[in-house]
């Protein structure tokens, strides 16, 4: 019982914090992240932050191909940008390349009601201005209902649970961790369409240090450059 009590303490503390919006990234400029399939290195999701007095523009960019016996059997790349004035979020844009398929999203705010508008290549209409783009840098995403597809504009129904601090050791760095997993609220979903992920935020930084999933094989993402 004082475990489950402690374990609530933490993330509701977590939680309070995290209305501070992106200010607690402010120090960083770059961050590169190396994705594993199977243990197997098959490649990056890179971060630049740039600033301009009040304004916050994230770039990222993700590529990794999949290959067996000499021949690539998927291969994905996409780029996005992401737009903040004051630690408010304005806009979201990204094109997405799976193998020879094309996805994108664009998502702005509506000067009206500050809802979000999205045109993606999966949904296009309202949502509300609570939901967060699923960009797992930004540990505000735990205090959303849902979540919005990066690479489609899908909205994603979400619960999300607090699992307990952990130690995370990627090379030579021991991480002190909050562990969360995150799960699709609708148990009506196809499982190719479902959300299961956990990710690992640095206690006191909020660094999102690494992130799991199983889907056709087991997935990481393990920070490898902060700057």
């Amino acid at each position: 019982m004082k475990k489950i009590i402690f374990s609530i303490a933490i993330f509701l503390l977590f939680y309070v914090e995290s209305f501070s919006h992106v200010e607690h990234y402010k120090d960083y400029n770059y961050l590169e992240y190396e994705l594993f399939r199977n243990n197997k290195s098959i490649g990056y999701h890179k971060y630049e932050f740039n600033r301009n007095g009040e304004d916050l523009l994230i770039k990222s960019e993700v590529s990794f191909k999949i290959t067996k016996l000499g021949v690539d059997l998927y291969k994905y790349f996409a780029k996005s940008e992401e737009n903040y004035v004051k630690g408010i979020f304005k806009s979201y844009f990204s094109k997405t390349k799976q193998n020879k398929k094309d996805r994108y999203v664009n998502i702005e705010v509506d000067t009206n009601d500050k809802d979000l508008i999205i045109d993606g290549s999966s949904y296009k209409g309202k949502a509300s201005k609570d939901f967060i783009v699923g960009t797992w840098w930004n540990h505000e995403i735990i205090k959303a209902k849902a979540q919005i597809s990066g690479i489609s504009g899908r909205i994603i129904e979400q619960t999300v649970t607090f699992l307990g601090k952990e130690e995370v050791k990627i090379g030579d760095k021991t991480y002190k961790t909050l562990h969360f997993n995150f799960k699709s609220s609708d148990e009506t979903l196809p499982d190719s369409k479902k959300l299961n992920t956990d990710i690992w935020y640095e206690e006191d930084t909020y660094l999102w240090v690494k992130a799991a999933f199983e889907k056709t094989g087991y997935w990481e993402y393990r920070v490898q450059k902060v700057k």
